[in-house]
């Protein structure tokens, strides 16, 4: 480990929102990258070598509601890692949030406890090393355009349709955060075409995409139309079986899911979409979306590739890894 005096942290990227490749960093003769992923329920780490490798993988609880708790238990997973792998690495975390360029504190976390906190800071010093942030989206983003399915491809929108509706971007390799650090925030506009308003998001809007598109946002569709409660994949299933309920609510989805693409290919115009979250699994949407993609799209042809994710729901801790490039 590095020890010293005092011990720096970096958002990444850093905060001036351009990203410097730095001397890479060996840490005991190696390029060992430690990934750590900070969700509600579990926080998982993972060690990969320099080729990407994993070296050693574990998930434990996420201390509820307790952030001088969860820096603790960061710590600890760390310094597991370590042991067990026998050699020290760099440190990436990905978080259900953001650091604000401004206040350098956590904003907009799902996981509460986090907001307000100098969490990089105090990760640093538990650590005792630099570590680098990044929202967990873009983590995801990072990962499956690094290394992933969308490894090769020059700018990657990694989406995350699950709980709620997330994203990220990543361009020549490097996650774009932007001087706001919202960069790939997709799920809170408003959902284009559509003329009535869902109840409000929790953000304090309503009409997100989110509250369409996101895991629960299905169910609600669903029972909206039909008066039954299901579980987006068994609101699948029934449609892969020809219930005609089930087809409906699936056919509506994937045309907001569309028409909600369309708004960032034609500003961003990525070579490929990565979908990520708990609704990434319905294989359909794979054909039945991209098909739909030229009626919204402003271009002659829609290039852009839709992609199922290489590691599931591995990829944000693979992500968080990879925020140290330059070891290789």
């Amino acid at each position: 480990m590095f020890l010293g005096k005092s011990s720096k942290s970096k958002v990444y990227p850093p905060r001036n929102t351009s990203f410097t490749r730095t001397n890479a960093r060996k840490f005991n003769g190696s390029c060992m990258r430690i990934g750590i992923d900070i969700g509600g329920t579990k926080i998982e780490g993972i060690a990969l070598d320099a080729a990407g490798n994993i070296l050693f993988r574990e998930r434990i609880p996420t201390p509820a509601g307790d952030y001088h708790a969860t820096v603790a238990t960061i710590a600890s997973l760390v310094a597991h890692i370590e042991s067990i792998t026998k050699n020290t690495g760099s440190v990436g975390v990905g978080i259900p949030g953001a650091m604000s360029p401004v206040t350098g504190v956590v904003k907009k976390a799902n996981s509460t406890c986090l907001i307000g906190m100098p969490l990089d800071r105090d990760l640093a010093q538990a650590l005792g090393r630099e570590i680098r942030i990044a929202n967990d989206a873009d983590c995801f983003a990072l990962s499956e355009a690094r290394d992933g399915a969308a490894a090769g491809y020059s700018s990657v929108f990694g989406v995350i349709l699950g709980t709620g509706v997330g994203g990220g971007i990543v361009i020549d390799g490097i996650p774009l955060a932007g001087p706001n650090a919202i960069a790939g925030e997709w799920g809170h506009n408003p959902m284009p075409g559509e003329v009535t308003g869902r109840s409000a998001c929790y953000c304090g809007r309503a009409g997100c995409i989110e509250t369409y598109l996101s895991g629960p946002g299905l169910s609600a569709d669903h029972l909206a139309a039909t008066g039954r409660s299901l579980p987006p994949p068994d609101i699948a299933a029934a449609a892969d079986s020809g219930d005609p309920d089930a087809e409906a609510t699936m056919t509506r989805f994937e045309d907001r899911l569309a028409r909600a693409l369309a708004t960032v290919i034609n500003i961003l115009d990525p070579a490929a979409v990565v979908l990520g979250g708990g609704l990434s699994g319905i294989q359909r949407f794979y054909g039945n979306v991209p098909a739909l993609l030229p009626e919204y799209v402003f271009s002659d042809t829609v290039q852009t590739a839709l992609l199922a994710p290489e590691y599931g729901d591995s990829s944000g801790v693979r992500g968080a890894a990879w925020l140290w490039p330059e070891h290789s």
